[in-house]
């Protein structure tokens, strides 16, 4: 069930992914469980996982509380949100903030191709591939 194939991939993360570049471990956790997609909607901040049979829903918690406009499209604030996460500048929380303010309304992470690719309103995007990793089995067995 991919409900706790989730659990296990975040469990699993929590316990072995560094502070900076943290997002390849958490991608091969996902990946390493069946799960080959993930998509956010921003500023609802909901998230969806694909299995290759079953699909699954994360509500959140949205960036914002009325109606406004879309931010327009800005890769290079997107790039300088992605780069600050990566060295571990940001909490999670931030770095989604950050990718709507640069104008990010979804994204998509396709943990086959080690892609993620953010949307903007009116059909801008931008991707970036991430590295593969290779996970210690004994650190995750002995965590797990």
């Amino acid at each position: 069930m991919i409900s706790k194939n989730l659990q296990r991939a975040l469990l699993k993360a929590n316990q072995i992914q560094p502070k900076v570049n943290s997002f390849p471990y958490l991608a091969e956790c996902f990946r390493q469980e069946g799960i080959v997609k993930n998509i956010w909607h921003l500023p609802s901040c909901d998230s969806f996982y694909f299995s290759e049979s079953e699909s699954l829903i994360n509500p959140g918690t949205p960036l914002i509380g009325r109606v406004g406009p879309c931010p327009t499209f800005d890769q290079a604030a997107l790039i300088k949100a992605l780069r600050a996460d990566q060295a571990g500048k940001t909490t999670f929380p931030e770095f989604l903030s950050a990718a709507w303010k640069a104008g990010v309304i979804r994204y998509e992470v396709d943990f086959i191709k080690r892609q993620v690719t953010y949307f903007s309103a009116f059909g801008e995007e931008y991707r970036e591939d991430y590295p593969a990793v290779t996970l210690d089995r004994e650190a995750t067995k002995n965590n797990l």
